[in-house]
């Protein structure tokens, strides 16, 4: 009997590591012993967390600005301990969120070229977690929604435009969570757990949703590393690539609605382990090459794009490959989003390419607590504040707090300089004494 050959146009995905020009070089990459990806990539820039003595650090570039990087450049360290997870804002090409030892979540504005100074001010500090932080995720697809997870058991969903925790799921867990993602509309996140249990929650009704996971509906034996496996899963193509931290390899997988749900394609292997991963959302890739995803492989001292093609003789758009994907902007406002409303992602062509826009500013409105009622029984809420005679003195006092901030900003942006032109006169020196 012959042997069908299941059709599949990913059959021939092939993986290939860019040239060393262009690659980012000289980057300590962090050694802190936590099995997140260690960076961040959108269309714009690539961030990784770097190794920072005195506090924790992440590195921002802009996808240009290859080859060796000084010791000198920039950096984002406002946190008092390592950072552990940094993860771009889905819907502003220039906000990074970040979770750290410090027990707090940091969510920055990168400014449009990058980094000329480092960066020492958050937009906003959340703060919630008794322990380290080491998860953080944006919401899908509503705007200014993220999830954060720590140590201390406990998943936190924030309002970053009013810097206010609306959801803590802290009696979900009773062991360390490993993981969280968002389902593609955000109506629902998955966890996995030190205590080997997989949940699917629904956060807003704070309860574990009923799912059948007795048995797997597919199994694929891996290998006999003890690496933590790094998922990334492509809606559009419905492949899943697998990177091993500390493995030298990508798996893909493709995944489909009938038996056996689960078909391997191939291995992308190359000689170095890789220390985390970065990967690029769809609407960065080049799809006048085929270019269906793209790694941002970290080594100890560089990151190395890694570019998946699926070859074609045409030149023309391969509308099959690019089904239309999710855009840059948000479905919903996060008070709809807390409200209840739900919404898929809004879907934008690449046939043309994609063109970054003009990102707004994120900008933190704190609730006056005295405006702020309780939310457990609304009906009960008889009492209402007189707003007048509180609104004038209140902008009163943000006045005087935005200038002390920006007083405290820039002498803090100053010693950043000056820490800079002292290790570049440090380096001269060397070099004269040498």
């Amino acid at each position: 009997m012959r042997r069908v050959v299941r059709q599949s146009k990913f059959r021939h995905v092939f993986g290939q590591a860019v040239k060393n020009d262009q690659c980012y070089d000289d980057i300590r990459v962090s050694r802190v012993t936590w099995d997140s990806s260690f960076c961040a990539v959108n269309p714009r820039f690539v961030a990784i967390i770097i190794e920072a003595s005195g506090g924790g650090a992440f590195l921002v570039l802009p996808l240009h600005k290859t080859g060796r990087i000084d010791k000198s450049y920039p950096t984002v360290c406002g946190h008092t301990g390592p950072v552990l997870d940094i993860d771009w804002c889905p819907h502003n090409d220039q906000v990074i969120a970040s979770g750290s030892e410090d027990c707090t979540v940091m969510v920055w504005q990168i400014p449009e070229n990058g980094l000329t100074l480092s960066l020492t001010e958050p937009v906003v500090i959340l703060e919630g977690h008794s322990k380290r932080v080491g998860i953080v995720a944006w919401h899908p697809t509503a705007r200014n929604v993220l999830l954060s997870a720590g140590c201390d058991n406990a998943i936190i969903i924030w309002n970053v435009g009013t810097g206010e925790a609306l959801i803590n799921l802290d009696d979900m867990h009773s062991d360390m969570i490993y993981n969280v993602s968002w389902n593609r509309n955000g109506s629902l996140i998955c966890t996995a757990s030190k205590d080997k249990k997989v949940r699917v929650i629904d956060p807003r009704k704070q309860e574990i949703v009923a799912k059948n996971m007795q048995e797997p509906i597919a199994l694929h034996e891996m290998d006999t590393s003890n690496g933590v496996l790094l998922p990334f899963y492509d809606p559009d193509t419905s492949i899943i690539y697998l990177c091993g931290k500390g493995d030298s390899s990508i798996r893909y997988f493709e995944i489909t609605d009938e038996s056996p749900y689960v078909h391997y394609l191939n291995t992308f292997s190359s000689k170095e382990p890789q220390r985390g991963m970065g990967y690029m959302p769809k609407r960065g890739l080049d799809v006048n090459k085929c270019e269906i995803a793209r790694f941002f492989k970290l080594h100890e001292r560089k990151c190395e794009p890694i570019i998946m093609t699926v070859p074609r003789k045409s030149d023309l758009f391969q509308d099959d490959l690019y089904p239309d994907t999710a855009g840059p902007e948000a479905a919903l406002e996060a008070e709809e989003w807390f409200e209840g409303k739900n919404a898929d992602p809004i879907l934008i062509s690449l046939k043309h390419g994609y063109i970054p826009g003009k990102n707004r500013d994120l900008k933190v409105v704190k609730k006056n607590i005295l405006d702020s009622k309780p939310t457990a029984n609304k009906k009960c809420d008889l009492i209402s504040i007189p707003k007048k005679t509180t609104d004038t003195a209140s902008v009163q006092n943000e006045a005087k707090l935005d200038e002390i901030l920006k007083e405290i900003k820039s002498i803090k942006d100053t010693i950043c300089n000056q820490d800079e032109r002292i290790s570049k006169l440090e380096q001269q020196m060397a070099k004269i004494a040498a």
